[in-house]
């Protein structure tokens, strides 16, 4: 099969690769070029949004996080919604999302392949990292720990369109020393992944500052606001490349909307 491995920068740097997909802007673009494929009507997502404890919501007023910003943006544009995981967190109506406070990349690898086999999303949004660089733990080989993760991924979902956010900005010590390292690390997993065919693309949170945090490490609402704005222009620009297809059937039953 063909591949194609130029990026495609998208609104707030969000980044597709074209690997399974036809060719839709050349790896200096600022968006899909005109000739790109876009789908008839913006196409169902069962989404699950995975990771650590910004997954969750922790120090959103609502609970929500971005989950609730990125569900508004994706329903006005027309999408048919459903979130899913294994916990519900927040007053939004979907609040379902698999996001574990204070766990590191393999703690989140170590339930990929069950969970992702139960819900099978065709879209993953992945910020998970904090949690290494913070404790410091194993530093050299966290994009190693990486790279397995979406290895698992796509393994368990192989249907399934993963952007993976970029670490966001912090003001702990031990995380900046470790953060610009780790997500310069980040575009060649992601190029890497996608030579291999895998609908993988990165989303680059750099719009964050140290104003848009609650605390050390959580994005207060302005911060979350700005991760949905990031994580919906990746959808929205892997769905206009044809990467997105309607979601297979899943074993497990989502909770869904209340």
């Amino acid at each position: 099969m063909r591949k194609y491995s130029a990026l495609l920068a998208v609104t707030l740097t969000a980044v597709l690769g074209t690997a399974a997909a036809p060719p839709v802007a050349a790896a200096t673009g600022t968006g899909p070029s005109p000739g790109a494929v876009r789908a008839a009507a913006p196409t169902a997502l069962r989404l699950m949004p995975l990771g650590d404890s910004i997954t969750w919501g922790f120090a959103s007023p609502t609970g929500n996080g971005y989950r609730g910003h990125l569900w508004n943006r994706l329903r006005a544009e027309g999408h048919a919604l459903d979130f899913v995981g294994s916990g519900r967190n927040g007053n939004m109506s979907d609040p379902d999302n698999e996001g574990h406070g204070g766990w590191r990349i393999d703690q989140i690898a170590g339930i990929a392949d069950s969970v992702l086999a139960r819900f099978r999303p065709n879209v993953v949004t992945l910020e998970i990292g904090t949690n290494d660089l913070n404790g410091n733990y194993q530093i050299p080989t966290a994009p190693d720990r990486l790279r397995d993760l979406l290895d698992r991924i796509t393994r368990a979902a192989p249907d399934a369109t993963v952007l993976v956010g970029t670490v966001i900005i912090s003001t702990s010590g031990w995380e900046e020393a470790n953060r610009p390292a780790f997500n310069a690390k980040l575009p060649g997993i992601v190029r890497a992944q996608q030579a291999a065919g895998k609908k993988v693309g990165l989303v680059d949170m750099s719009a964050l500052t140290a104003a848009d945090l609650a605390d050390s490490l959580h994005p207060n609402d302005n911060g979350y606001r700005k991760m949905a704005d990031a994580f919906n222009a990746g959808i929205e620009a892997a769905d206009r490349a044809g990467w997105i297809r309607p979601p297979v059937s899943a074993a497990g039953q989502a909770r869904s909307v209340r």
